[in-house]
């Protein structure tokens, strides 16, 4: 009971640092957010009304009129409320409406390429470390080679090979755009075309990191193949196959949760570069926009759904860390 106690207020105190550095941070940055904010608004003689106006200034710290900690209540009441803002870059949409539109691409997208990178390595991981000192054991440069490689590159390679020369796969995009269904039921067409256009960006993402999680599982492998557990199954005469798979596999794939853990709550914040090179409507490329734009109210509201994420995936895997092995609770 311990353990959970200790873990929960850790993450709530967490949380709330998370949040309140996001609340200070237009408040301590040079210049003045609310004008620049404004200015954007303001562009082409569009007018504001009041409560846009307020609104703005309130959430970026230019009410001069309340104090610091009036301010702060007010943002955390907006935030619980779901009130992001308004977005600058695309006036007078909301913030929350933006990152509501991103959020499923981005899941989809790089969430299956991490689930597909992480059960390919854990799996190559475990055969690679079972065969270890044999031919098999290539493996691992080649797939750290590629993980060495830019991301960038490794894409426009992707996209110069399968989409110039051989014109097997589209270049830039989620759909294509006269698939896309104009009521409200949902073609066959249009998942076809989603499925072909996410394959070049989940590929750039699984051929990346893959690598990652076969060295570790790999290391971790050899490891536990020298315990007296497993020196004991082997002694009973048990089967290679249910050695591999129940005492060796089983145990070393444990430490590798944590990581696959916090890739999970990384998955919002969407992969930056490989969004941005194949132009996905991503969080990674919405981010990116808000940056070239100084669109503060968008980047506070992309922040706090990335961090809250992460704490989420992260709180999630420790709690399913205790249950799966005892000494985390009696040493939490």
């Amino acid at each position: 009971m311990k353990f959970w106690i200790r873990r929960i207020v850790f993450y709530l105190v967490t949380l709330w640092a998370a949040i309140s550095l996001n609340f200070l941070l237009p408040r301590i940055l040079p210049g003045d957010p609310v004008a620049i904010m404004l200015g954007k608004l303001r562009r082409g003689g569009r007018q504001l009304s009041q409560e846009t106006v307020d609104a703005v200034t309130a959430l970026l710290g230019g009410d001069k009129g309340s104090s610091l900690w009036e301010q702060y209540l007010a943002y955390w009441g907006r935030m619980l409320n779901g009130d992001l803002g308004v977005s600058s870059t695309r006036y007078p949409t909301p913030v929350g409406e933006l990152i509501g539109q991103a959020l499923p691409w981005t899941v989809t997208l790089v969430g299956a390429a991490t689930i597909i990178s992480f059960v390919l390595g854990i799996i190559g991981g475990a055969w690679v470390g079972w065969f270890r000192g044999t031919w098999v054991d290539q493996f691992v440069p080649v797939t750290t080679f590629l993980q060495s490689v830019p991301y960038f590159w490794l894409a426009l390679v992707l996209v110069a090979v399968f989409s110039v020369q051989l014109g097997m796969l589209p270049i830039i995009g989620a759909y294509d755009v006269f698939e896309y269904p104009a009521g409200p039921e949902w073609r066959p067409a249009f998942f076809g075309s989603v499925f072909v256009h996410a394959l070049l960006p989940a590929a750039t993402i699984v051929i990346s990191s893959v690598g990652g999680w076969l060295l570790g599982m790999r290391n971790m492998m050899v490891q536990t193949m020298a315990e007296d557990y497993v020196l004991t199954a082997e002694a009973k005469g048990l089967r290679p196959s249910r050695i591999r798979s129940a005492y060796a596999a089983r145990n070393a794939s444990i430490p590798s949760l944590a990581g696959f853990g916090i890739a999970l709550g990384f998955v919002v914040a969407g992969s930056i570069v490989t969004e941005q090179v194949f132009s996905y409507p991503g969080i990674g490329k919405l981010m990116i926009q808000a940056v070239q734009g100084l669109d503060y109210a968008l980047m506070q509201g992309v922040f706090l759904v990335i961090t809250l994420t992460v704490l989420a995936a992260n709180f999630l895997i420790d709690l399913l860390y205790g249950f799966i092995d005892p000494r985390v609770r009696r040493n939490g």
